[in-house]
Parts: structure tokens; sequence; C-alpha cells
């Protein structure tokens, strides 16, 4: 016989494994919903990361909480946790049964429910059934119920409380360490050259702007012998025109320096540093 819960219920479980199965109808306007749990230790917190299985996590170290991943049935949609109550480590005396929503309020998931079986009977009723009412309609995550210890058994507890802050806002307040920022910062550049130290000037080469200006004209001789020609376009080993200067990767003609290119200075836009500790993005 399946017990109907109410919020706060809680009855004791005879099973060994069970599965938690999430369930909701699915529509227009409808987030996709996730189960997930958290393995609490003393304190009712978390004893390392490790303890959170979810989409990018699915399966504990210990291999004793795990999920089984999304179906469509019948009656709708469901995702499922499976727990090995009787291998889960002594040091974990609760697991919670989470649903999370892609940002969207559970307001807009229609018919919400938590159906617990047991692991050894296929196809049979679920020991116990919660239909889910958010407080207020704006949560974004929920804590459908709770697998706790109660002697040398297990108990499950209809919970159905909140957070409008999604995944991230519960997995921190049960102590999962969550960095989801990426803060805006520009990338760090090089430098064109060699920077001048401290107290001195950069020498003037590096102040103006690479070849801007024609080299100086080569001293007149100090005698003439005879009168000289009229005067023609730099040549004879110096720089050609502008016109016909060669592309910067040519050959500098005798000796004359390479163009310096110039300095990168524009940051990348799109440039984010990557977010630390679990992610929540679907892999």
């Amino acid at each position: 016989m399946t017990h109907a819960m109410l919020k706060g219920a809680n009855i004791p479980l005879d099973a060994t494994a069970v599965r938690a199965v999430l369930r909701w109808s699915p529509g227009q306007g409808v987030p996709d919903v996730d189960a997930s749990a958290l393995l609490l230790g003393a304190g009712g917190r978390v004893r390392c990361d490790e303890d959170f299985v979810f989409y990018n996590q699915p399966r504990h170290p210990s291999g004793t909480v795990w999920r089984l991943g999304k179906k469509r049935v019948t009656e709708g949609l469901t995702d499922t946790v499976g727990a090995d109550l009787a291998g889960v480590e002594a040091e974990v005396g609760r697991i919670l049964l989470v649903a999370s929503a892609d940002d969207i309020a559970f307001e807009n998931v229609p018919a919400l429910a938590l159906e617990v079986y047991d692991a050894a009977s296929e196809g049979g009723e679920p020991v116990a059934r919660f239909d889910i009412r958010p407080e207020t309609g704006a949560e974004t995550a929920l804590i459908c119920g709770e697998l706790y210890r109660r002697g040398d058994g297990w108990r499950l507890r209809a919970v159905g409380e909140g957070y409008s802050n999604g995944l991230v806002g519960l997995a921190t307040d049960f102590g999962i360490s969550v960095d989801d920022s990426a803060p805006d910062e520009e990338p760090v550049r090089e430098p064109a050259g060699p920077a001048p130290q401290a107290g001195t000037q950069a020498p003037a080469a590096a102040q103006a702007p690479a070849r801007t200006q024609a080299p100086a004209a080569a001293p007149a001789p100090t005698a003439a012998p005879f009168p000289l020609p009229p005067e023609q376009p730099p040549g004879y080993g110096y720089p050609p025109p502008p016109a016909t200067q060669p592309a910067p990767s040519a050959q500098p003609a005798y000796g004359y320096p390479q163009p310096v290119a110039a300095a990168v200075t524009g940051a990348d836009p799109e440039f984010r540093l990557p977010p630390q500790g679990p992610q929540f993005i679907r892999g």
C-alpha cells in the first residue's frame, strides 16, 4: 500500500535500497526539472563537495547514491535518484532529495510529486507519494524529502521547502563550495618592448611612431671639383618613398631597423575567467 504523505510527515522504510522518483507534467513554459541528492554528515552539512550528486556529478564516490536519469512515461516526465541505504557510510546521517529548475519558479511546474519505491520491487507500487506544493511558488530549488537514520534503520520525511536562488543557493547552504561568478577582468597583455626602469625616461626611438621620418641626409662633401647634379629622390641605400616602401615583412635595407608592430591596446571583450567549484552547467 502507498502512503500518501503530507508535508512534515514521516514513515519508516523497510527497504534496504530505494528509488526516489520526481514526477511532473510537461507543457509549454514548463522548465526542465532535475533531481539531485546531498549526503549530510555531522552538523547537517556535507563532508566534501563529492557528497553532492547532481547532473554533472551523477554518482557518489562510495557508489551508494546515484542518478538514474530522466524518462518520459504515461503520467509525464520523471527524474530518479537511487540509494543503497544498507551501504551508505556510517558518517552520513541524512540524504536530501532535491528538485531544481532552470531559474524558473516552481509555480510553473504542474503536478510535481515525489514517489519512493523499494528498489527490490520492480514494477510495484511506490512505498510513499508526496504531492509537492511550493510555499510561495517563487522557489527555483526544492528539498522534496529526506532519508534519515533512526536507530539501525531509515525513515522518509516529506519536506517541501524551497530556495528562490536555485541549486547554487541550496548547495551553498549545506556546505558546498560554489563559485558561480565570472568576473569581468581584462587579460594581461605583454608590452611591445621592454619597459623603461623606474625613474628613467624611455629612449626617443621608443616614444616616436615607427618609421614616420626619413633618415637625415648624408653630409655634403667638403669640396666639389665639379657642379653638383640636381637633387634626386632618396636612394643609394636609403629607404624608398612611402608609396613604394616594402611591406614590414620584407628584409630591411642597409641596416635600417624593421618597423615595430603597434602594441595591442584593446582588450578582448569576450574574455572570461572560468567558474570554480561545482559548475551547474549541463555537460
